[in-house]
């Protein structure tokens, strides 16, 4: 079973500690500018009350007109307000461009961490054990990649900025409000405090249906990214009916979970919204009350002991709604920050994955001439390619056990082939013996070495396998070919496809051994692509190969083309083969016929046939096993 880190209790608490350490000093700029931004904004408001306290009422009274005129009688002085409105322009022009620097920043942030964590969650993803792969959908690991990093785009890229905005606002207005004026401002308090409980409530609910989309999301890129793979075989059993059935299930799914978490995410903004509105009212019927009364009590004026004036009243309600609106703001960032939450976790799941163990000390090495040798760091000698298995018992998952008391020994050169039918554990072997899966009980010697003491790379270049699903690159054909070992020559990737018979058909193609294939060899037959994977073996020179059902999707007349270019990259290397056609390893040193995880004959052709036995069976019963 595949264990998981311990993580923190939030991981999207992980992930801004993550920002921080990759952006601590883009951040730190980011605040400045905020506080710049918010503090440009407040002083607009805070301009509303000296603009009627101090211009507009002296203007309306008669009883000052005669000073606001001036000494000349040449009508009103504006020279005052227009300094005045010069210098608000000029905060508000500092404000709008500290605006702009913090959104560039934090885009270029945003950015940078998506490409950040694509980059360590496939790091990561390189590292896990094959188990991981077998069972977890390839589909929902896309969806990380994708749905999963890119629904942190927006929590980085725009909410984080006005989450801090939105706390420099309040913070800072609440100061303005409370030396303006106490009362209206515990009444403000009251009304945020309603609005935080009502936020908190859904936002609690909303999480559990932004989880729910991420899945279903995910389920059904797998469930495309399926059947795009396997449109063949729908169209070979008209199941195009039944699938679009099941996709409409899947979407359906996925339709009802974004509209939940919408349909909760969505009526918090107005819900706030409209006690806001609600609030301003309140405060406008208070605050007039007191500014009307003239009466000049302690309890009912600002921290600053000055009385609640008209403008003061004016100023106090637009701070009442730039109060209100970063905490009705931050109710409708909630939505972007659980949908990132929901992402996060999904993206930290795949980075909380144990990695691989690798516990080796002894090195593989090849040398300049194709040999390989062991090193373990003091003595240096030649690998010969034996391969002992003793006692070895398996279980994919616990209690269920696949593999029961195996014991087989493969001296260097010799050829030992599994037969037996579909579950035997004939493949489980050999994903034993590279590590694929680590051994319940016994042990694997590889020239007298644990294979737990070998180191796991080294280890697996040694070992050239041909597998039965073949899998090619992006790329030219050389590439393909070079791709067990990079540093082969081309004329050594052109004399190992002559040695497995495909040179032929790559001479035939446009570019020859230049010509580029489509996204897993799709322009190439499936015997094409299987010739490549078997020369891209043969370049890697291994001390041992392993060819599983390595012809199984080769037709009988190539089969028997390409047998004498196997044997002859055979020779001189320990060989085990996993086939379904039992004409096409009479010529083993011994065949291991297995069943239901035990090894119940072994021998040479010939001693199995006499034996009359369950490999008897299988040979004049049927040519193929199944």
């Amino acid at each position: 079973m595949i264990m998981k880190q311990n993580r923190d209790k939030s991981n999207v608490l992980r992930l801004f500690k993550l920002i921080l350490k990759l952006y601590k000093y883009h951040i730190l700029i980011v605040l400045v500018c905020i506080v710049i931004s918010s503090l440009a904004t407040l002083a607009s408001t805070l301009f509303t009350r000296t603009l009627i306290d101090d211009y507009i009422s002296p203007m309306l009274s008669s009883t000052s007109i005669s000073s606001f005129l001036g000494n000349v009688g040449l009508g009103p002085d504006y020279s005052p307000l227009a300094k005045a409105l010069l210098r608000l322009a000029l905060a508000l022009a500092v404000g709008v461009g500290a605006s702009y620097t913090f959104n560039v920043i934090m885009i270029y942030v945003g950015q940078g961490t998506m490409f950040k964590l694509r980059h360590n969650v496939f790091q990561h993803m390189e590292s896990l054990p094959l188990k991981y792969f077998d069972t977890h959908p390839h589909g929902d690991i896309m969806s990380v990649y994708t749905n999963d990093i890119d629904t942190l785009r927006q929590v980085i890229g725009q909410s984080i900025p006005r989450l801090f905005q939105s706390i420099v606002t309040i913070v800072s207005t609440f100061i303005s409000m409370i030396i303006l004026s106490i009362p209206l401002s515990l009444l403000s308090i009251i009304l945020a405090f309603i609005m935080y409980l009502v936020t908190k409530k859904l936002g609690k609910l909303s999480k559990k249906y932004f989880t729910q989309r991420q899945k279903k999301l995910a389920a059904l890129n797998g469930y495309i990214e399926e059947m795009i793979e396997g449109q063949r075989v729908i169209k070979v059993f008209s199941r195009e009916e039944k699938a679009k059935e099941l996709f409409s299930e899947k979407n359906e799914d996925l339709r009802k979970s974004v509209f939940n978490a919408n349909k909760v995410a969505n009526i918090v903004m107005p819900i706030n919204g409209n006690i806001s509105n609600l609030g301003y009212v309140l405060i406008a019927i208070v605050g007039a009350i007191i500014a009307l009364s003239n009466k000049d009590f302690w309890i009912l004026n600002g921290i600053n002991g000055a009385a609640l004036s008209l403008g003061s009243l004016v100023a106090f309600l637009t701070l009442h709604k730039n109060f209100s609106r970063p905490v009705s703001q931050i109710s409708s960032e909630v939505n972007s920050i659980i949908m990132a939450s929901a992402g996060a976790d999904r993206v930290y799941d795949v980075l909380d994955q144990i990695s691989e163990e690798d516990n080796g000390m002894v090195e593989l090495i090849k040398e300049e001439n194709n040999k390989w040798a062991w090193s373990d760091g003091n003595v240096k000698k030649s690998l010969q390619g034996e391969v002992s298995l003793q006692n070895v018992d398996f279980s994919y998952t616990a209690g269920k056990q696949i593999l029961f008391d195996i014991n087989l020994i493969a001296y260097p050169g010799q050829k030992i082939a599994f037969v037996g039918g579909t579950g035997a554990g004939k493949t489980t072997i050999t994903n034993l013996i590279n590590r694929f899966y680590e051994i319940e009980d016994g042990v694997i010697l590889y020239d007298g070495f644990n294979i737990k003491n070998i180191k796991k790379d080294s280890l697996r270049k040694s070992l050239g396998i041909v597998l039965q699903e073949t899998q090619l690159f992006s790329g030219t054909v050389l590439d393909n070919i070079r791709y067990g070992r990079e540093d082969a020559t081309e004329q050594e990737c052109i004399e190992a496809a002559k040695l497995v018979y495909a040179h032929s058909f790559i001479s035939r193609l446009p570019q020859g051994y230049h010509t580029v294939l489509d996204s897993s060899g799709g322009n190439l037959s499936q015997g094409e692509r299987q010739l490549l994977s078997i020369a891209r073996a043969a370049v890697a020179a291994p001390p041992v190969l392993i060819l599983d059902e390595a012809t199984s999707s080769i037709d009988t007349r190539t089969e028997r083309m390409i047998q004498l270019g196997i044997d002859s990259l055979m020779k001189g290397r320990t060989t085990f083969v996993i086939a379904h056609r039992l004409s096409t390893i009479q010529n083993a040193d011994y065949i291991m016929v297995l069943d239901r995880g035990r090894i119940i004959e072994r021998g040479k052709h010939n001693e199995l046939l006499e034996q009359r036995g369950k490999y008897y069976e299988l040979f004049t019963g049927n040519q193929i096993v199944s």
